[in-house]
């Protein structure tokens, strides 16, 4: 397992690569960033993480709309089912946690898409940001809404 802790306009952002694919991205408060940064030793010769920051550079001076790093989030059959939905939301759209539990066939696991969203390991590459209340509102989002509101604003 490799890491490599890189800077982002929403704050620093832990990406875990493990063989050739990316396993992980998360928020620096988080806790599995702590924890990472406490146990692992940061890597920066990588090539799956240098092409992860290289696409985040990109995807943030909007010069990137559509990720293509190799990934392999780690979950239950249910969890990944989901994440593999949130891949499939376009850049700059949203869907509801509903139209996801929809789109897995599960059309009233809405809750359990929300918690399944709530678990992403590779945030912005799987774009959790991008699932909403089912009026449209904002909600729960593990990097804080401040963060979601920003993602959301970047890619209008």
């Amino acid at each position: 397992m490799n890491i490599q802790v890189h800077p982002s306009p929403i704050g620093p952002l832990t990406l875990v690569s493990e063989g050739q694919k990316l396993v992980g991205c998360y928020f620096a408060n988080s806790s599995t960033a702590k924890k990472l940064q406490r146990t692992t030793h940061p890597n920066t010769n990588d090539p799956i993480l240098n092409q992860a920051r290289d696409q985040l550079d990109r995807f943030f001076s909007r010069k990137l709309q559509a990720f293509s790093v190799p990934m392999a989030p780690r979950g239950t059959e249910f969890q990944v089912r989901v994440w593999r939905a949130l891949q499939s939301i376009p850049y700059g759209k949203t869907a509801s946690y509903g139209a996801i539990a929809g789109r897995i066939g599960r059309p009233t696991a809405a809750r359990a898409v929300g918690t399944a969203n709530g678990r992403n390991p590779i945030c912005i590459f799987v774009p959790c940001h991008r699932v909403v209340g089912s009026d449209g509102s904002l909600t729960g989002f593990g990097g804080g809404l401040e963060r979601k509101e920003f993602l959301l604003a970047l890619e209008s």
